[in-house]
Order: C-alpha cells, then sequence, then structure tokens
C-alpha cells in the first residue's frame, strides 16, 4: 500500500470518536459475542483437556456462551439428554490462571439446552444440505449458537485445521424460532477466502479481501471476529474490506472499525495509483 493513502488511513483511525451507523453498531455487538464465545471455547478447550484428560472419551462436543459479563465454555456427554461434565469460566480478560473451573455433573439449564439445540440441529443442517454448505479440505466448520433478545441463530464458521492461514468467507447463518425450528438460512460470503501468513514475520502487515455484491456492503460480524481471534498470531496491523459502496477498516492493534466510501477510497487509491 502507497505511504500516502496508508497515512490518510491511520489519520481516520486515531481520531477519539467518530459516529457509526446502526448497522454498524449491531456488526460490531454481534462480532463481539462470537469472539467472546470462540475465545471461551478455544481456551476452555485447552484448559480442560490439559486438566482432566482422562474425561476426553466421554466428551460429546463442547459449546459457549456469555452472561453478567462472564464467558463460559460446557463440556457435555455423549447421552440422548446430555449432561455437563465440566463448566470453565473466564473474564474479559480471558486469562486462564484466572477461569472458575467447575467439574460437577449436572442437568443442562434451560438457556443452555437451547443452545444445544439449535447448535446441533444446525450441525445435522450442514450435513443434509449439500446445495447450501461447502466442506473444504483443511478445513471444519465451527457452529456458534447465540440467544439474545428473543432471538435465537447459530453462525457457523469455517476454521483452518492447519496453521499459518486465516480463513474468511464459506460462512453461514441459521435463524431459529422460538420452538427451535430452523425459519432461515443463507450464505453470508458465497466463496472462501484464504490468507496465509508467517507467524514469526516481525513487521506488522494490511491484509484485505473484497466482498461479492450478495454479501454486502459491509464487513461482516464473522470477519470481524476471525481477525480478533487470528490477527495477533498472524501480527496483522489492519484489514481491509473491499465492498461495492463502502470499504470497511478494521484496526487489529485498537479492535476498531471504520468505514468509508467506496467513492472516496477510489479516489485517494487513483491518486496513488492503487489497485485492488
Amino acid at each position: 500500500m502507497k505511504k500516502t493513502l496508508l497515512l490518510i488511513v491511520l489519520a481516520l483511525l486515531s481520531l477519539p470518536l467518530f459516529s457509526q451507523t446502526k448497522e454498524e453498531e449491531q456488526v460490531l455487538a454481534e462480532a463481539w459475542l462470537l469472539y467472546n464465545s470462540e475465545r471461551a471455547s478455544w481456551l476452555g478447550t485447552d484448559l480442560f483437556l490439559e486438566k482432566f484428560p482422562e474425561k476426553k472419551e466421554n466428551i460429546g462436543g463442547y459449546f459457549s456462551y456469555s452472561a453478567d459479563g462472564k464467558h463460559t465454555c460446557i463440556f457435555f456427554d455423549r447421552e440422548q439428554e446430555p449432561n455437563v461434565l465440566g463448566a470453565l469460566t473466564f473474564d474479559d480478560s480471558f486469562v486462564a490462571e484466572a477461569a472458575d473451573v467447575n467439574t460437577t455433573s449436572r442437568k443442562l439449564t434451560p438457556n443452555e439446552k437451547d443452545l444445544y439445540t439449535i447448535r446441533q440441529k444446525a450441525r445435522e443442517e450442514s450435513v443434509n444440505d449439500t446445495i447450501l454448505f461447502k466442506h473444504y479440505n483443511n478445513t471444519s466448520l465451527n457452529f456458534i449458537p447465540v440467544i439474545l433478545k428473543n432471538t435465537k441463530k447459530v453462525y457457523v464458521l469455517t476454521g483452518p485445521s492447519v496453521g499459518g492461514v486465516v480463513v474468511f468467507g464459506n460462512d453461514y447463518l441459521i435463524e431459529f424460532d422460538k420452538k427451535n425450528n430452523i425459519k432461515s438460512k443463507k450464505a453470508l460470503h458465497k466463496n472462501i477466502i484464504p490468507i496465509e501468513y508467517n507467524s514469526k514475520q516481525e513487521e506488522e502487515i494490511t491484509t484485505m479481501h473484497n466482498h461479492q455484491e450478495s454479501t454486502g456492503d459491509l464487513i461482516t460480524a464473522t470477519d470481524i471476529c476471525t481477525l480478533m481471534l487470528y490477527g495477533p498470531y498472524a501480527n496483522w496491523k489492519q484489514h481491509y474490506v473491499i465492498s461495492k459502496n463502502n470499504v470497511s477498516i478494521w484496526d487489529c492493534d485498537k479492535n476498531q472499525l471504520f468505514v468509508m466510501t467506496r467513492k472516496a477510497w477510489d479516489k485517494i487509491a487513483k491518486a496513488e495509483g492503487i489497485k485492488d
């Protein structure tokens, strides 16, 4: 990226305050929900298997959720009506040493039962609907159930099963009714966008990907979640999402979003001789 464009972008991101649309606020709110869930799952899995390796064979699955400022990852057994094998709860710092670890066997709470049910139904749907859901080598689908303000959703992200790559796209949103029946499903990105990185690279870099018109003119909650999860490991400085009418700029250091019009972006880029 040419120096002038980079300086302009850095100046915009350094502003102490700037207004955001309701759509941008909603995307950010959902991105944090997804991030907190996935972060709890990442750390919870590592910690649970490290502390209780003897329970591994009994694990039927796991999921995470947030409540009252805490983020809990629970592991359940293989019974048809599953029981909780263990629950690990983190605060916003996600410090493993500060986690509350509880291995008392118990039944799922009503909220956990709903989360479990919609997650299981989403998993089944991803297997049965081979037209919508795509499966790629060296990746796996991650299912994130979310219940918030009387809405029930499962986001499906594609995660890499090999190191040195961040995967955007091939993500989905499944919405449920009050009785946990699927009422809608869609692909958020209709393509898969792998970006390689070198974790040993000391110099911070800037990356980008393009949105097809069907994905929309704004960075998605799944994009932001992926950036917050992998950005620190990839040593990324910023990431740009280029769409038809907007350019979304994510600052990986500050976890901050700035959106500018595509017209303004193209004007600056043209002056600098940059092609995206």
